[in-house]
């Protein structure tokens, strides 16, 4: 790879972390500091970019006569009551007159100094929400400056911020660093936005705009300013994915050719026969694409999606078994103990016999493992002995050593965090990068792929295999909970089983175990012998977990109550009904994965979606859409749609968690246009203006865009 260049000075500039006051000798950060870090804002274009979340309007006075309830009003008048009361707390109460009508004002938390301020006569300006009531027009907690202050020519901008940083100080930091910031244009006249606003003329704008602009036009991102915003962002983000596609396209990866023997004996060949099913159309064409992939020397790095049941894991086995027939080693990594089990027992089953005859085997990593078990693990995986390897973290951590190490899988990749993705791509060793096969079964609609993934190829599966039965998905309210208990005795009768999932409440383990524990007793009391109910959650011993998964497998459990730890990867075909208690509480891709987990066998299969209304009788509105969308539709990829609707891509995508750059001003659902404009955009400019494309990508992401090369 070239050298790289050193910052041009307006790069630098760009990075100048933005200076704020000296703690005391010796303690680092001062407080202020420390509070700007949390929200991001190190250098000046940091705080450029950093936007208000709302704005205020206090560039004009009103009277009181000409306000209406639920106003957020600014007045001007004078003091002409001011007590301390404690009726039936203490709370400062004061009225001020503007000679139009009175105002109470009311303060619950306050200080002396706003009690002085407000002493009888005293002329002030106050802001706040109006509200009418029997007493007449109210305040509380309103805003107070002294009165004849000049007013603004702006709206005020209100900005999202951290405890320790008040807005005034935050204000006084964005706008020293905006006017330090380095905005000079780095889109070429000739290829960009002909005729838009220039960037530093937006940002000023949208921290400061005139009282005159449409309201609506800033808060829904409509504005010329906010599209020349967006416009920026969508580019940095495609500059930065294509940058990394290149560079990936610059390393070496070993060439793993489709057939290492003669085709009836390789280990592909002899997996594909004792298969107990045939393959549908969309893994036979998804394998091809893999195929080709790891046939060349350029290291693979492609994204598995498919719905829940698609038949992932049967085309992770196949690209494994391509991997061993050409001499090198692959890692399979999975999020939890319960998933990667399911994987080792499936591929176990598939693909031992077949490894034994070859003087090979599958190792099996976890943390939870004894250390004796796990140092003979590692030393077939150093050994090369284990020519597949599947567990958890475990399998990155230093200790495990791989002797040709080509081809990592990775399951429910949005649950990996970048380092953890590293960790493993460098297990290879020497110059070469394994490939790197990531799967999801939360499908990725086509927008957000073009946006988040497009340093990616992506494999669909589309197609489900045959022989899964439609799930029929039912909204019950709390109250009818013992038409729910009759429904699971009506399925234990037949010989069925049924999952009975509780809620993460993630201020409270505690309190999500001992609901999930009470469950089970009530649930265990109420349909009595020989019915048996277990209990599985996430604190319980790996072993004890894998007991009970083992029991609920084999039927000697019927009624399985458990947190969300079955979420992905449980595969118990005789399990025909699905329970969600509390399903308001969870999001819709989660809700969706849960829901498979049943109707993998060929009894009619239904899931029922237990949700307790609120105080007012209905639940919050996003909640009612998650409802409304499993209730509708079973397709995974329309799920997904409404997901991202619901959510927005940062949740959807677990970004949040996993470092990836998030989209912050721009939606992907409404700026098409500006996403595909940038698309186009981005090969050209990194291909004729090198040196802008890469100030471009520091300006907005800065050291963000490492992210994309996990």
């Amino acid at each position: 790879m070239p050298a790289k260049k050193a910052p041009s000075t307006a790069t630098a500039a760009a990075s100048a972390p933005a200076p704020a006051p000296a703690g005391p000798p010796g303690t680092g950060l001062s407080l202020v500091q420390r509070a700007l870090r949390k929200l991001g804002l190190v250098r000046d274009i940091d705080f450029a970019l950093y936007l208000p979340m709302r704005y205020e309007d206090e560039t004009r006075v009103v009277r009181l006569a000409d306000t209406r309830d639920g106003d957020m009003a600014q007045v001007e008048g004078v003091v002409t009551e001011c007590e301390v009361v404690f009726r039936p707390r203490r709370q400062l109460i004061a009225t001020i007159d503007d000679g139009s009508d009175t105002c109470e004002l009311r303060f619950f938390n306050f200080y002396p100094s706003q009690q002085k301020q407000l002493a009888v006569g005293a002329k002030v300006r106050v802001r706040g929400e109006m509200r009418g009531g029997f007493v007449g027009r109210q305040m509380m907690h309103p805003t107070v400056k002294a009165a004849g202050t000049a007013l603004p020519n702006a709206l005020t901008p209100v900005y999202s911020t951290v405890a320790g940083l008040a807005q005034p100080v935050l204000r006084r930091e964005v706008r020293s660093g905006l006017a330090r910031s380095v905005l000079d244009e780095t889109i070429p006249v000739q290829i960009g936005l002909r005729g838009a606003w220039d960037l530093r003329a937006a940002l000023s704008f949208l921290h400061y705009p005139t009282p005159d602009v449409s309201m609506a036009a800033l808060e829904d991102h409509s504005h010329p300013a906010w599209q020349r915003i967006k416009a920026e962002e969508l580019l940095a983000q495609q500059l930065s994915q294509l940058q990394a596609r290149l560079e990936r396209a610059a390393q070496r990866a070993p060439v793993l050719p489709s057939s290492a023997e003669p085709l009836p004996a390789s280990l592909h060949a002899q997996l594909m026969a004792v298969l107990p099913f045939g393959l549908t159309g969309a893994q036979q064409r998804v394998g091809e694409e893999i195929t080709a992939d790891l046939g060349r020397p350029i290291p693979m790095h492609r994204l598995l999606q498919g719905d829940v049941g698609s038949g992932k894991t049967v085309v992770a086995a196949l690209a494994a078994a391509r991997c061993i027939d050409a001499g090198f080693q692959c890692a399979l990594m999975a999020p939890t103990e319960i998933l990667a089990a399911q994987h080792f027992g499936k591929l176990v089953g598939w693909l031992d016999p077949l490894l034994a005859e070859r003087g090979l085997r599958v190792a099996w990593l976890t943390g939870s493992q004894k250390k004796k078990e796990r140092d003979e693990m590692s030393a077939a995986v150093e050994s090369g002995q284990a020519a597949l390897v599947i567990g958890t973290h475990a399998v990155i951590s230093e200790k495990v050593r791989f002797r040709k190490l080509a081809l990592a899988i990775i399951d429910e990749q949005h649950r990996f965090g970048v380092a953890q993705r590293l960790a493993l791509r460098g297990k290879a060793g020497g110059d070469l990068e394994p490939h790197l096969l990531m799967m999801s079964a939360t499908p990725i609609p086509r927008t957000l792929a073009m946006s988040y993934y497009a340093d990616l190829d992506v494999s669909t599966l589309d197609e489900l295999p045959p022989g899964r039965t439609p799930i029929v998905t039912k909204l019950v309210a709390d109250h009818r909970r013992d038409e729910v208990i009759d429904r699971i005795q009506s399925q234990i009768g037949q010989g069925r089983q049924v999952y009975w999932v509780c809620p993460l409440i993630e201020e409270s383990e505690a309190v999500d175990l001992r609901n999930a524990t009470e469950t089970r007793d009530e649930l265990a009391g109420t349909l009595g012998e020989p019915v048996k109910v277990g209990l599985l959650h996430s604190r319980m011993p790996t072993a004890e977990k894998q007991a009970v998964m083992a029991a609920f497998t084999a039927n000697e459990i019927q009624v399985l109550v458990s947190t969300t730890v079955i979420e992905v990867g449980v595969d118990v075909p005789n399990a025909s009904l699905m329970v969600i208690e509390h399903a308001e509480r969870f999001g819709l891709s989660q809700l969706h994965q849960l829901r498979g987990r049943v109707g993998r066998g060929a009894a009619a299969s239904a899931c029922v979606l237990l949700y307790a209304p609120g105080d007012s009788g209905r639940v919050g509105e996003a909640a009612r859409a998650r409802l409304k969308a499993m209730a509708e539709t079973g397709d995974g990829f329309e799920i997904a749609r409404r997901d991202l609707e619901i959510r927005g891509p940062g949740e959807f995508l677990g970004a949040r968690q996993s470092g990836a750059p998030l989209l912050r001003f721009a939606d992907l659902a409404t700026d098409t246009l500006l996403l595909d404009w940038a698309r186009e955009l981005a090969p050209v400019m990194l291909q004729k203006h090198p040196e802008l494309a890469q100030r471009h990508i520091d300006r907005w992401l800065g050291t963000k865009a490492e992210y994309l090369k996990a």
